[in-house]
């Protein structure tokens, strides 16, 4: 009985959940005295999932299943599920994996456990600790399905190399017409920039750059820092910026290691949906800003002076180091 996880792929290249998937299935299964599979659809090479954990790989090469499909995929996990005999399957809190896991979850009739946020706290019974409440609290839920799934919160648990012999096995399952009920009719992707979804560090702005000719200084500050830009909802619902980068409650949640907000009062909806970032900054000239409540470090000055100096120093710091 081996753990199962879906190790998700973009283009024929692993996001990074996948290595923070992989990551905490070896830990976890360590202390289950069991192995770690991964599943992958269209993938191309897999050796780099040896890396973290992954003890091996059932490769699934369809043309079918090159755009995503909810159900097909959901099905593809299901039948891996059960030639592995796997009690326990893990997958991200990505927007496809999001859903996948319900679907996954009543095909297999396994109880299912969202942003969960760090190892089981047991494993008989089984309990994992999840954030609740726009992660203003915490849970402890129990899963007691004989399978169970959990969906782990980004960034939550972190990607750590463990070397294992990795073997690899095409995986062929059973795929029909009625699993693409949906069909996509177009992806419109954002190139040559860091995505929010895969970013540690992500740069935001608001309405305090009063217009989008000067979001030029927030895309230098993101480029400095190989950062992700991104914008609160006004912003986008101004078309200063296209709403793929809004970030909140209502748009793209974040869970980033670093998150800076430029220009961005705080609303309680965008707190919500960033809040699980780990250190965030707030550059505002109003110090009664809400931002500044939450906030891990806070500069009360006009943006239009702060980020440039700022720009110039992490530049020096990078020709220095």
């Amino acid at each position: 009985m081996s753990i199962l996880i879906y190790a998700e792929s973009a283009e024929g290249k692993f996001r990074k959940v996948a290595f923070e998937l992989a990551s905490y299935a070896k830990k976890v299964a360590e202390s289950l005295g069991t192995t770690v599979t991964a599943v992958t659809i269209n993938a191309g090479d897999t050796s780099e999932l040896s890396k973290y954990g992954v003890d091996k790989v059932l490769k699934v090469t369809n043309d079918k299943l090159s755009g995503f499909s909810a159900k097909a995929y959901a099905d593809v996990i299901k039948q891996a599920a059960q030639k592995e005999s796997a009690k326990l399957i893990l997958l991200s809190s990505t927007t496809d994996s999001i859903y996948l896991a319900p679907l996954v979850a009543v095909s297999l009739e396994a109880g299912f456990a969202s942003n969960v946020v760090g190892l089981p706290v047991s494993t008989s019974p089984f309990q994992v600790r999840r954030s609740a409440f726009s992660n203003k609290a915490f849970n402890i839920t129990e899963i007691s399905s004989d399978v169970k799934i959990i969906g782990l919160a980004k960034n939550s648990y972190g990607i750590f190399e463990n070397t294992s012999n990795l073997a690899e096995e095409d995986f062929n399952p059973t795929i029909g017409d009625n699993d693409f009920g949906i069909k996509v009719a177009s992806v419109e992707k954002v190139s040559g920039k860091v995505s929010i979804a895969d970013a540690d560090i992500v740069v935001s702005g608001g309405r305090g750059l009063k217009g989008p000719e000067n979001w030029g200084m927030i895309e230098e500050l993101a480029e400095v820092l190989g950062a992700a830009t991104a914008c609160s909802k006004p912003v986008s619902d101004l078309d200063w910026r296209p709403h793929s980068e809004h970030v909140g409650q209502t748009g793209k949640p974040v869970a980033a290691n670093l998150y800076i907000a430029v220009g961005i009062s705080g609303a309680i909806q965008h707190i919500a949906g960033i809040n699980s970032s780990k250190v965030k900054v707030v550059i505002n000239s109003d110090p009664e800003a809400p931002f500044f409540k939450v906030a891990d470090y806070g500069i009360v000055g006009d943006a239009f002076d702060v980020v440039p100096r700022l720009i110039e120093k992490l530049k020096l710091f990078k020709e220095q180091n």
